[in-house]
């Protein structure tokens, strides 16, 4: 009867197991997954207990499911026990096929170590194949390799089993059902591995596009409504700096539509004297104060601060221009710079300012020194610019006789060319025909009796109308000061000793003419003294000399001709 009813028992057995493995590829989750592959070894195997220890990315394997004893999983169910020690597992005991059984004769030595583990209680086998409570049967689970089979990759888990519900060891049948089960457990579970992760993905991805997009439209909205102006340019290529969008602020501050905004780049629309700063900023990071040009042709102080953006990870980088309006504040800046360097009364340059335009037209170089070096160029014929300028950097080099130089390479364009023009002075008194840097010291003449009968308002009437006539009687470049009191200098460049004197003789004529102070009439005279600026000299050596010579021009003069009131 045993016999006769084997089959039909087995197939059974196989159309439970066929359901076990449809569960658990059919399972919605990972933790599905898991704990429908421990409720399959315990109802279409028939084995009491079983658990689903899971490898863990550190190696370890946790206890990942349960089933068969509602107290055993509440003990177990989370517990991790080292990858170590479960080596030394599946190292023991004996082989069946890719199943590992330890018999309770061998598996005492396992009852105290680190891997969570339960205990069932039962009396001593009776006969050799039956169950003891101390036996051990693992079956670990592979991930499917390129090659098949259920050995082939690498360990995702191993199914823990506990006694058979008859009692016995597991025959060829039993133990084949398990491995197959096993084979098809860590199928099912990489697939939900990879669904989980996949899920995961695409959940990360679906935040990270929501925030991309989120940061697109805040960038948009920070863009468009940003109180000051932003540009988004071109960066690199032959379209370098175009505009391809700027916004509402901008196109505000400098009159010109977004549309026309976008035929331009920031070097059609930046000042000429601003173009070398705006060359010299740096495009990450760089930060430059300069003018940029309105549609109506007039100019605006912006501060520029450039940023790089990319629009991909390896996509197009794009120049982030911010443009913020500073002419208010360079206008206050401008204004205490002028009032720092500028006489307060006259709006003449004052001591200071006049020091600092002549000191940098002088140089240490004496004058002696200069003329000598153009008396030696001047008798050989040539100049040591002329001489070499056409050599390209490494050409030999030769002179007029054929004889050969080998000079350093040539420094970099303008690295070491001297701008500098070198301020000469006539020599003797003569008019030689030199041309050179003039300074007129001018100090007037009665001005202190108009102080002193007419009071101060009056007396700054007249430098105020003096300063106005000396500055309408030189030429556009040149520098009319007020040194201080009565005292005016004048620096005219380019003029040669007669040319000087006719200038001081025209601005005298221009001096003693009736001045309108507090309602009355006043005269006032004016002495002048020439002085000759060249390099070597320092600016107070200068104003010295053209004072001494003011002096004397002053004390050569009859007293009444110095008179005025």
């Amino acid at each position: 009867m045993e016999t006769e009813s084997e089959p039909y028992v087995r197939l059974a057995s196989l159309r439970q197991l066929h359901q076990a493995m449809a569960d658990m590829n059919t399972a919605r989750s990972l933790a599905d997954t898991l704990q429908t592959v421990a409720d399959g070894v315990v109802h279409a195997l028939g084995y009491e207990m079983a658990a689903v220890n899971l490898v863990r990315p550190d190696g370890d394997l946790v206890v990942a499911a349960f089933a068969g004893n509602a107290a055993a999983e509440a003990l177990i169910t989370g517990r991790v026990g080292p990858r170590a020690s479960w080596d030394r597992r599946l190292n023991m005991g004996e082989r069946w096929g890719d199943l590992i059984f330890i018999p309770h004769t061998e598996g005492w030595v396992l009852d105290d170590d680190d891997v969570p583990q339960w205990y069932t209680d039962g009396p001593a086998p009776r006969f050799e194949d039956e169950w003891h409570p101390s036996d051990r049967l693992f079956a670990p689970m592979y991930a499917p390799g390129p090659q098949g089979g259920g050995t082939s990759g690498e360990l995702i888990g191993v199914l823990s089993v506990d006694r058979p519900r008859n009692g016995r060891r597991p025959g060829a049948w039993g133990r084949e059902a398990l491995q197959m089960y096993a084979f098809q457990a860590a199928i099912a579970i990489s697939n939900a591995r990879l669904r989980s992760n996949m899920q995961r993905a695409l959940v990360r991805l679906e935040r990270e596009q929501q925030a991309l997009r989120a940061s697109e439209e805040s960038f948009r909205q920070a863009f468009e409504y940003a109180p000051s102006g932003m540009a988004i340019a071109e960066m690199g290529g032959d379209q370098h700096g175009r505009i391809l969008r700027s916004n509402d602020a901008l196109c505000r501050l400098l009159g010109r539509p977004a549309s026309a905004m976008r035929r331009y780049s920031f070097s059609d629309l930046v000042h000429a004297e601003d173009i070398g700063t705006l060359l010299r900023t740096s495009a990450e990071g760089g930060r430059a104060e300069l003018r940029l040009r309105r549609r109506d042709g007039s100019y605006v102080w912006v501060s520029l601060r450039n940023s790089v953006v990319a629009d991909a990870a390896d996509g197009p980088r794009f120049l982030l221009t911010h443009v913020e309006d500073i002419e208010e504040r360079k206008r206050r800046e401008l204004a205490l710079a002028h009032r720092a360097s500028h006489d307060s009364l006259t709006g003449l340059p004052n001591s200071a300012e006049l020091r600092s335009r002549l000191s940098a037209r002088l140089c240490t170089r004496p004058q002696a020194a200069h003329s000598a070096v153009d008396a030696m160029d001047s008798a050989y014929g040539d100049t040591p610019h002329g001489a070499y300028a056409e050599t390209a950097p490494g050409d030999p080099v030769f002179d007029s006789g054929g004889h050969y130089f080998d000079f350093p390479p040539h420094p970099a364009p303008y690295e070491t060319h001297d701008h500098h023009v070198h301020a000469v002075a006539p020599e003797g008194d003569r008019d030689d025909g030199t041309k050179g840097l003039a300074v007129l010291f001018c100090d007037l003449d009665g001005f202190k009796s108009i102080n002193d009968r007419f009071g101060h308002n009056a007396g700054d009437a007249v430098l105020i109308e003096v300063a106005r006539r000396l500055s309408g009687g030189v030429r556009d470049g040149d520098t009319v000061a007020r040194l201080g009191g009565d005292e005016f200098v004048i620096l005219a460049d380019g003029l040669g000793r007669a040319d000087a004197a006719d200038l001081a003789v025209r601005l005298r004529n221009e001096i003693v003419q009736p001045i309108r102070a507090e309602g009355r009439a006043v005269r006032v005279g004016a002495s002048f003294g020439i002085g000759w600026a060249h390099c070597g000299m320092t600016a107070d050596e200068v104003l010295k000399s053209a004072d001494e010579r003011m002096y004397i021009e002053k004390r050569s003069r009859p007293k009444q001709h110095r008179r005025a009131g």
